[in-house]
Parts: C-alpha cells; structure tokens; sequence
C-alpha cells in the first residue's frame, strides 16, 4: 500500500520516538527508585551545571528541556520547593529570569549521574564505540537541522 503514511520519514521518525519512550521508560523509574529524582528534574539540573555560570534563561531552559515557557516554570517551582535551583535576576536586563543550580542541585545531580550512567551502559550494552559515536553524529546532524528548519 502506496500513500504519504507509508513515507520513510513518517516511519524513521516513528522508530526514534519509540526508541526514546522505551529508554524512557527504563531509565526514568530506576532513577526516581534509587535517588528520589524525577528524570525531568534530572535533565534541568543537567543542563544547568553544564551552562556558563550554572544557570540558563527560563526561555533557553525551556527549549533544552522541550517545554513550554509555563512548563518550565511550574517545574522549576517545584525544583525551587526542593532547594535544587534558584531564580537569579540578569543584571542586564530585569526582564530576565535564569534558574540556576544550588549546591543541594549538584549534590543531587552527582548521585542521580552515577545511576543513570549505570542504567544507560545497559541499555546500551550492545553498542560499541563506534556505534555510539556514529549516533551522537547522526543525533547532533538532526538537532541541527531541527533548529534550522523551525
């Protein structure tokens, strides 16, 4: 059967959706189990202890995180609730808002870190080197075209 549901792209872009849920799925609860960390908390503190400063703008954490600006927002007040990030005002423009990472965020992230990079050398147990190098490369091309298309 010939038609556009049968497109490649529709199908390729299906296998990456359905490989990220599996993933999802294993390593999300064997963090949360073992440190008491949602995996989307996890992904924030993540990005902001590798941001200049420890912090990203509310906006550029949203889109890393892949949600929207009041997505973003309520999960960071509950992170804030936790001790885990705080909201720093720019200096340069008081219309700005980053959420940076506390000291109790590093320490929670180290822990969770040690987990998740326990649970992902298992999920990926059955790549080599290479395999996970070309990847990275073919996931650091599609982000890049993602970003340039939108």
């Amino acid at each position: 059967m010939q038609g556009p549901i049968n497109d490649r792209l529709i199908a390729t872009f299906g296998l990456l959706a359905e490989a990220y849920s599996a993933t999802e799925r294993r390593v999300g609860p064997a963090m949360e189990s073992a440190t008491g960390l949602p995996h989307a908390w996890f992904e924030v503190l993540i990005r902001l202890a590798r941001s200049d400063g420890g912090q990203l703008t509310m906006g550029a954490l949203a889109e890393e995180v892949a949600l929207t600006s009041g997505g973003v927002t309520r999960l960071v007040d509950r992170m804030i609730g936790a001790g885990l990030v705080e909201r720093r005002s720019s200096p340069r423009d008081r219309r700005v808002t980053h959420a940076a990472i506390t000291g109790p965020g590093r320490t929670a992230l180290d822990r969770a870190a040690v987990v998740h990079a326990r649970t992902l050398r298992e999920v990926f147990a059955g790549f080599s080197d290479r395999d996970l190098a070309a990847l990275d490369g073919l996931l650091d091309r599609l982000r890049g075209s993602a970003h340039r298309q939108g």
